[in-house]
C-alpha cells in the first residue's frame, strides 16, 4: 500500500504522524494533503533508516541538495562527505545524481547513510550504462531503461525525476520555437536526442502505465522533470515550456489514479516579474502537486554569485506556491561544487525558504523570528546564537566583539540607549 493508496482509505501511516510531529501539525492534515496529492512524502519501505520528510502544502518549504559522482571524480567516499555536509547545513533531500564510477554502489552506500530522503534521475544511469554496453546513448532501449528505474527503486531511492512530458508533441512544439539556450536539462537533452535519432516517442510517455506500477510497487515519488526548464531569462515561459507543464498535469492525474505520489519540477532561469504567474500556472495546470524549482535564477549575469539569484528568485517562488527548493551553489555554471560551495548553496536556499514560510504563515516561521528579535534586544549572545539559521558564523562574529556591546556602535548601541531611556520596562 503507498503513503497515498493508505491515506485515501483513511489510514494514517507512521510516516504521516512523523511528518506531522517534525511540522508540528495534526496527523490528519498531513493525511488529507496525501490523499489529495497536494501533499507528498517520499518514502520507499527499502529505504533503511528513512526519517520521513513531507513536501507541499501547509508545510515548511523544504531544500534538496544535488551529489553524485562524474568520469573525472568517481571516488563514492567523496560523496558521502558531502552527503554529510548536505545534512549537517540543513538539506532535507539529497540526488544522487551519479554517472561515473560504480553507480549501484554509489547509490545504494549514500541511501544507506542517509536517514533523509534520496533521489535520483534514472535516464543518466541508463545512458551510461547504454554507452558501455552499445558504444551509443541513443542505442539503448527503453527496456534498459525501465530496468534501471526498477533496479533503483529496489534498492530504496525515495523519488525519481523523470522527464515524462517531453513527448514527440513537445518535442515539434520545441523545433518551432527556436531558443536561445536549447535544452539545459541533462536528461531532457538526453531523451529528446533518443527520440530524434531513433524516430520514436518518448518511452517514459509512452509506456507511462509501466513506470506508475514500478512506483506503485515500491511507492516511489515521481518527479515529473522539466525538460524544457530556460536555461536564461529570455527562453522563459515560452512554448516548450509551458507545452510541457500542460502534460506534466495530465501525466499528474493518471498517476494518482494509481495511487502513485506526484511532485511537479519547474524553472530554470527567470525573470523577476514572470515567477508570480508562474507558480499559479503550475499549481493550476498540475491541480496543486507539490512543485519543486531550481531557483529560479532571476539573472543570468552573476556567475559565482549564482546561490544568491537562486536565492531571490527561490523566495518568491516558494511564497507564492513552490513547496521545494533545489539549491543552487557558487559554482553553477562553472565547475562542480567544493563541499565549501554546497554549504553556502544550502544556506542560501534555507534563508529563502524560511522568508517565504514566513509570507506563507507556515506554523512557527514568524515565532522563530520572533524569539531571534526578543534575543537581540536583550543582547542575550548565546540565545542570538542559538537560534541563529547558521550557528558557526554567528559565533564567530562575536567572538571578535567586546564586552556588551559590539565594536560596531560601542557605547552608541541603541539597545542600550533605549534600555537607559525605558529603564526596567523596556
Amino acid at each position: 500500500m503507498t503513503q497515498m493508496e493508505a491515506a485515501r482509505e483513511g489510514i494514517i501511516t507512521p510516516a504521516m504522524k512523523r511528518v506531522a510531529e517534525r511540522e508540528g501539525v495534526d496527523a490528519e492534515t498531513v493525511r488529507a494533503g496525501v490523499a489529495a496529492g497536494t501533499i507528498v512524502i517520499p518514502a520507499n519501505p527499502a529505504h533503511g533508516g528513512l526519517d520521513p520528510t513531507g513536501i507541499g502544502k501547509g508545510l515548511r518549504t523544504k531544500i534538496n541538495a544535488n551529489i553524485g559522482t562524474s568520469s573525472h571524480y568517481p571516488d563514492p567516499q567523496a560523496e558521502l562527505a558531502k552527503l554529510r555536509v548536505a545534512l549537517a547545513a540543513g538539506a532535507d533531500t539529497v540526488m544522487d545524481l551519479s554517472t561515473g564510477g560504480d553507480l549501484d554502489l554509489c547509490r545504494r552506500l549514500i541511501i544507506e547513510a542517509s536517514p533523509a530522503p534520496v533521489g535520483t534521475v534514472p535516464i543518466y544511469q541508463a545512458a551510461v550504462e547504454a554507452l558501455a554496453r552499445h558504444g551509443s546513448i541513443v542505442a539503448m532501449t527503453a527496456d534498459e531503461m525501465f530496468e534501471v528505474i526498477e533496479r533503483q527503486a529496489a534498492d530504496g531511492v525515495d523519488f525519481m525525476t523523470v522527464h515524462a512530458g517531453i513527448n514527440r508533441e513537445t518535442a515539434a512544439r520545441f523545433k518551432k520555437n527556436p531558443r536561445l539556450t536549447n535544452i539545459v536539462s541533462r536528461g531532457g537533452a538526453l531523451l529528446f536526442a533518443w527520440m530524434e535519432m531513433n524516430d520514436q516517442e518518448n518511452p517514459f510517455y509512452e509506456h507511462y502505465d509501466q513506470l506508475l506500477d514500478i512506483c506503485r510497487e515500491y511507492d516511489v515519488t515521481i518527479s515529473l522533470g522539466d525538460a524544457c526548464r530556460p536555461g536564461s531569462i529570455k527562453d522563459a515561459t515560452d512554448a516548450s515550456q509551458i507545452q510541457e507543464l500542460i502534460i506534466l498535469g495530465e501525466l499528474t492525474k493518471k498517476a494518482w489514479e494509481k495511487d502513485v505520489q506526484v511532485m511537479i519540477e519547474g524553472p530554470g532561469h527567470m525573470a523577476l516579474n514572470e515567477i508570480v504567474p508562474n507558480m499559479l500556472l503550475e499549481k493550476k495546470l498540475c491541480h496543486g502537486a507539490p512543485f519543486y524549482v531550481l531557483g529560479p535564477l532571476v539573472t543570468d549575469v552573476a556567475p559565482g554569485y549564482d546561490h544568491i539569484t537562486s536565492a531571490i528568485g527561490g523566495a518568491i517562488a516558494a511564497a507564492n506556491g513552490a513547496d521545494f527548493l533545489c539549491y543552487v551553489t557558487p559554482a553553477e555554471h562553472l565547475r562542480l561544487p567544493s563541499l565549501e560551495d554546497m554549504k553556502e548553496g544550502i544556506i542560501a536556499s534555507r534563508i529563502a525558504a524560511h522568508a517565504a514560510d514566513i509570507a506563507k504563515g507556515v506554523r512557527g516561521a514568524w515565532e522563530w523570528d520572533l524569539e531571534m528579535a526578543g534575543a537581540r534586544v536583550l543582547m542575550d549572545r548565546e540565545a542570538v546564537v542559538r537560534l541563529a539559521l547558521d550557528p558557526a558564523p554567528v559565533r564567530r562574529h562575536l567572538e571578535k566583539g567586546a564586552g556588551e556591546t559590539c565594536r560596531a556602535c560601542g557605547d552608541k548601541c541603541a539597545f542600550l540607549l533605549a534600555a537607559a531611556y525605558f529603564g526596567e520596562s523596556s
